[in-house]
């Protein structure tokens, strides 16, 4: 099965978990990204991405090439705001239509809600499940050989 994870990451640890699975799987890697970044640190990245998560937005995006029809499966990444899934990640699947997809998702925090943005994400989706979901805690800022184990069990449900 053809499979394409498509990630956004803020402070890295989403690309790091999307290496880590791409390799994994043997997938294919499209890091979106915003046109206006969301600021990195302090006050503003909590207001401004948390705000922008929960008012559901959808800021454009740079240029990037998808051809759904390449691909049997979609592994989405991302980084949860205020129990959300990221803007990024809504746009991509506002501007995409991937019916008949098989669906799967990871998502990093630092602390909870990756249930309810797995949630969110099945409703913007239009399904009533994902294949498979992954949560892991800040596997770049806090290596541990546990996010190891959930990865290899993440990608074994997609093998």
């Amino acid at each position: 099965m053809k499979t394409l994870i498509v990630y956004y990451t803020l402070e890295g640890n989403t690309h790091y978990a999307a290496k880590k699975i791409a390799a994994e799987l043997g997938a294919g890697v499209l890091r979106i990204k915003p046109v206006k970044i969301y600021p990195r640190k302090g006050f503003r990245k909590f207001f401004w991405g948390g705000k922008s998560a929960v008012m559901a937005e959808t800021p454009e995006l740079a240029p990037y090439e998808f051809d759904a029809s390449a691909y049997d499966r979609i592994v989405f990444g991302f980084p949860v705001w205020a129990g959300n899934v990221t803007p990024p990640i809504r746009t991509f699947v506002k501007e995409n239509d991937l019916s008949g997809k098989h669906i799967a998702a990871f998502a990093c925090q630092s602390g909870a809600g990756a249930e309810k943005a797995f949630e969110k994400l099945k409703a913007a989706l239009g399904i009533g499940e994902l294949e498979a979901e992954l949560v892991l805690i800040d596997p770049k800022e806090k290596p541990d050989p546990i996010n190891d184990e959930k990865i290899r069990e993440f990608c074994g449900k997609l093998k």
